[in-house]
């Protein structure tokens, strides 16, 4: 059998590893170039490799692809596979059939990392054998190919889940929707509304399906679609029968007839968003049966997520935080949300066909001023500049910090929540989110 990896990045160099270790004849090609040490690891394996191009005699005669997150289905290579009727997967529809392991999927538009990673710490703390990845640390395959793990905690992109045909999460939660990425969806939010709800086209009556009462675009979905699966609902504004609600200042967590209750002021990570996250992390510890003691404990004493409203330094009673993930609106509505002094705004990136407006109640109440991190803020000046008093354009990490020092007062908070993709002028959103910590650290 030849499987042909599109992409020698970590998903597709962990599916190389795995491939091999199950017998497969493996090439690994990709159209940029592969990392110094992805290519070390390959060689070390025996894996060939090309990058730079991708040659068809050597990538059409596959039995099986498994394409990147990050290829479109648009890539004329990926089109031409199509044509000859060869299977393209996604890493987690490959490497899911070497496994036994249970697994939780996660996704959504905003908040699923946090969730992941609080729902991998609740079960972990519980005592469960259980490993994490999909869109988050190593990959899913390389795990699989080196580790037993019992369970697994996999955060999954829409475009990961574009590329399952067999996979079925026991457990799968949907935290929200709103759109994004929808330059890979022929800007058609509903392509991208079912791509997201593929997470649980397999479930069967035996599994349980997550989702956000409150979310219009899901109840709309559940109400013209029928699934299997158990639903269990959370809400911060209603009283669900079964799943996660707000009673007084508490949530309660309705699961399998067995009530939890934990005080919101003792969760670890503050604002109303978070408190969706933990109910949703707390309803599948309540389902693989953990200790409600043990829930609560982990719930108070979990670290959040790097680059996710990440409390950087407090300088002269100025606080900065690092929101770098926030990469579209609806995550840096929850920034602005949970922010509760007036507030220095660093925002711009690659703009993925943002509406600003939605935004426009929070800056009025709480931004003071807003620092222009793009190369370019036409969007944004447009949109705020009648709104806050100033704004300012800059084209370097650095700068930013500088210039959010000058307008920040004793008692505010410098918020980088960009909104934006940040491949304008930074790697990643790890990089940008590294730059600013670095620039608040040498103020």
């Amino acid at each position: 059998m030849r499987l042909v990896v599109l992409g020698g990045g970590e998903s597709g160099v962990g599916t190389a590893i795995l491939g091999k270790k199950k017998g497969y004849d493996v090439f690994v090609s990709d159209f940029g170039k592969i990392k110094e040490n992805y290519r070390e690891i390959l060689t070390i394996n025996g894996i060939k490799w090309e990058d730079e191009k991708h040659s068809e005699d050597l990538i059409l005669n596959a039995d099986v692809v498994m394409k990147s997150p990050g290829i479109p289905e648009k890539a004329p290579i990926v089109k031409k596979l199509l044509e000859l009727n060869v299977p393209v997967i996604s890493e987690i529809e490959f490497a899911i059939q070497f496994t036994n392991a249970v697994t939780i999927g996660i996704t959504g538009s905003n908040g699923k990392t946090t969730t992941t990673l609080l729902t991998y710490h609740l079960l972990k703390q519980g005592g469960l054998n259980v490993g994490l990845a999909g869109n988050i640390g190593k990959s899913f395959a390389w795990q699989v190919a080196e580790n037993k793990f019992d369970y697994y905690v996999l955060e999954l992109s829409s475009f990961q889940l574009d590329g399952i045909v067999n996979y079925k999460p026991h457990i799968a939660i949907i935290t929200n929707l709103s759109p994004d990425h929808l330059d890979r969806y022929n800007y058609d939010y509903n392509l991208y509304i079912a791509s997201k709800f593929k997470i649980t086209q397999n479930q069967t009556e035996d599994d349980f399906l997550i989702i956000d009462h409150d979310d219009v675009e899901i109840n709309k979905w559940l109400h013209n679609h029928s699934i299997k699966a158990q639903i269990i609902p959370f809400s911060i504004s209603s009283t669900v029968e079964k799943g996660g609600y707000i009673n007084e200042q508490n949530i309660s967590s309705n699961i399998n007839n067995e009530q939890l209750t934990m005080p919101i002021n003792e969760l670890a990570l503050e604002g109303k968003h978070n408190v969706k996250n933990a109910m949703a992390a707390t309803a599948v510890a309540q389902l693989l049966k953990i200790r409600k003691q043990t829930i609560r404990e982990s719930l108070s004493n979990f670290q959040g997520a790097e680059h996710r409203l990440e409390k950087v330094l407090k300088i002269q009673n100025v606080q900065y935080v690092n929101d770098s993930k926030a990469t579209n609106v609806n995550a840096t509505f929850f920034a602005l949300d949970s922010m509760n002094t007036p507030t220095v705004w660093i925002v711009g990136g690659v703009d993925k066909g943002n509406d600003y407006d939605e935004l426009m109640s929070l800056v009025r109440e709480k931004v003071k001023g807003i620092v222009c991190l793009g190369v370019d803020n036409a969007k944004l000046f447009q949109t705020f500049n009648n709104v806050v008093d100033v704004m300012v354009e800059t084209t370097s990490m650095e700068e930013a910090v500088k210039i959010a020092q000058r307008m920040a007062e004793k008692g505010d908070t410098v918020l980088l929540s960009p909104c934006c993709a940040s491949f304008d002028l930074f790697e990643n959103y790890e990089d940008r989110g590294r730059q600013f910590k670095n620039a608040v650290h040498n103020l």
